[in-house]
């Protein structure tokens, strides 16, 4: 019982990691400073998906559920979590070079819009 709340605790926070580097820079606008702990964590999602690799959450979440008594997977969290909710075809490489460039384009846009408010804001 011990390790599949560990295995729900791991796709939690590996789910809330994800929605961070996309959508954290919204919490900038709001905190700048969240900036320090947001822009590394876009890189990494950036980079695992532009290196095709696997998040190290994912083999331990899948260890987790071999303790537990689970089945594991063979794929990537987003392929198994949220990649399947949109298309049921695998997750190709030139899936992840997308995602990676969505994750980018989304954060530089949005640290765009936060930087020229808060300059405005300080021009006040």
């Amino acid at each position: 019982m011990g390790f599949r709340i560990l295995v729900d605790l791991v796709v939690i926070g590996h789910f809330l990691f994800v929605v961070f580097v996309v959508a954290g820079s919204a919490l900038v606008y709001f905190w700048p400073r969240v900036a320090w702990l947001h822009l590394p964590a876009v890189a990494w999602g950036a980079g695992i998906e532009f290196s095709g690799g696997v998040c190290p959450l994912t083999p331990l979440e899948n260890w987790l559920r071999s303790k537990a008594g689970m089945a594991g997977y063979e794929v990537d969290f987003i392929e198994r979590y949220v990649w399947g909710l949109l298309y049921p075809t695998s997750l190709t490489p030139l899936d992840q070079l997308i995602l990676g460039l969505a994750v980018v384009a989304i954060n530089v846009t949005s640290y765009y819009l936060v930087w020229f408010h808060l300059r405005d804001a300080a021009k006040r």
